[in-house]
C-alpha cells in the first residue's frame, strides 16, 4: 500500500488527553476513499529517531477527499506513540501515512447499537453519522472517565435520530450493559470499541443474549494460556519455496529473514496490515481482527501472530 505525505492543517484539543488533528494531502488533490470504520498508519519518530507505526481511526466525513481527521488520546502507560504526536507535532508538520484499511466494517442492518469507551469513540463517530443519514435505527452508550474527558460527546448529542447516553464514570459508573442490549431488538448489529475490560464484557453479554457484535481492539486481547507453539511448513504459491518456522518464532519473522516481503505495522495482531489469504492449512488463530465467521473459514490470517492447527499452511504470497 502506497505511502500518503499529508501536512497538520489544524490541531484542536478535544478533551483532556485528547487532541484532533486534520491532515491535508501534500501534493494537493484527493485522499484515498474510506468507509466508517477505517484507519490509517502513521508514521512516528520513535527513540533514536527510528520510525515507528501507530493506528488511528478517521472519524471525519468520509465524503471529504480534501482532509482526514483523527483524534489522539495521549497515553500515559503507551510506547511513546501519542505522546510525540502530542508534544512534537504542529501546523505545518508533514506526516506519512498509509491506508486507509478497514476491518470494523458498519453492516447494513434495521438497527444498530454502539458502545463506546473513552477514545473508542472514534471509529464509532462516522458510524453513528452514516447510519442517521441512512435513516436507520441506533442508539449509543458512551463511557469515559469524566465528561471533561470525552471527545466529540457534542458532536454526537447532534446526530438525529437516534439515543445517545453518556457514562461518565465519575458519575454513573460503568455502562450497564444489559440494560443497553435489553433495550433494542435483537436483530439488532452492535458495534463495541474501547479498552479490553468493555470489549470482554461486551462479548460475554451479546454471546449470552444472541446479539451479533462487532469490535475493534486498540490492543491485543488476551491469549489462550494452554495454546501450543508447534513447528509448522509455510509454502509461498507463487514460487512453491517453503520456509520452517519454529516454535517461538512468527510467520512473518521467518518470511522476512527469507526474503518474502510481507507489510506488516502493529506486529500485535490488532491492526490487520498483515492480513493473508490462505490456500491450504488449517490457521491457529490468535489475532484480535478476525470475526468468529472468519475464523471459521479458514482462508486468511494475520501471520504476524497466528500459527497453523497442522503441520503445512500454502499461503497466498
Amino acid at each position: 500500500m502506497d505511502e500518503i505525505g499529508v501536512a497538520v492543517d489544524a490541531r484542536t484539543r478535544l478533551a483532556d488527553d485528547v487532541v484532533e488533528f486534520v491532515l491535508r494531502p501534500v501534493a494537493g488533490g484527493e485522499l484515498p476513499t474510506w468507509e466508517p470504520g477505517a484507519h490509517v498508519d502513521v508514521q512516528i519518530d520513535g527513540a533514536g529517531g527510528e520510525p515507528l507505526v501507530r493506528q488511528y481511526s478517521l472519524c471525519g466525513d468520509p465524503a471529504d477527499r480534501t482532509a482526514y481527521r483523527i483524534a489522539v488520546l495521549r497515553q500515559q502507560a503507551g510506547r511513546g506513540g501519542s505522546a510525540w504526536l502530542h508534544d512534537r507535532v504542529v501546523v505545518g508538520d508533514k506526516l506519512l501515512l498509509r491506508g486507509p484499511r478497514n476491518h470494523f466494517p458498519l453492516e447494513e442492518a434495521s438497527g444498530h447499537l454502539f458502545l463506546a469507551g473513552g477514545i473508542g469513540v472514534t471509529p464509532l463517530l462516522a458510524m453513528v453519522r452514516r447510519v442517521a443519514a441512512g435513516g436507520a435505527a441506533w442508539s449509543m452508550h458512551y463511557g469515559g472517565r469524566s465528561r471533561a474527558a470525552m471527545a466529540y460527546r457534542e458532536a454526537l448529542a447532534e446526530v438525529p435520530g437516534g439515543r445517545l447516553t453518556v457514562v461518565p464514570r465519575d458519575e454513573s459508573g460503568l455502562i450497564d450493559l444489559a440494560a443497553a442490549l435489553d433495550a433494542v431488538p435483537a436483530d439488532t448489529v452492535v458495534y463495541c470499541c474501547g479498552p479490553e475490560p468493555l470489549l470482554a464484557a461486551a462479548e460475554a453479554a451479546c454471546a449470552s443474549r444472541g446479539f451479533r457484535l462487532r469490535t475493534e481492539r486498540f490492543a491485543p486481547r488476551d491469549g489462550d494460556p494452554t495454546a501450543e507453539d508447534r513447528a509448522f511448513t509455510v509454502e509461498i504459491a507463487s514460487t512453491g519455496a517453503e520456509v520452517f518456522v519454529p516454535a517461538g518464532r512468527s510467520i512473518v519473522d521467518v518470511l522476512v529473514e527469507a526474503g518474502v516481503d510481507v507489510l506488516t505495522s502493529c506486529e500485535e495482531g490488532t491492526c490487520g496490515t498483515c492480513e493473508t489469504p490462505v490456500l491450504s492449512g488449517v490457521p491457529d488463530h490468535r489475532d484480535s481482527v478476525l470475526t468468529d465467521e472468519e475464523r471459521a473459514a479458514g482462508d486468511r490470517l494475520l501471520p504476524c501472530v497466528s500459527r497453523c492447527l497442522g503441520s503445512r499452511l500454502v499461503l497466498d504470497l
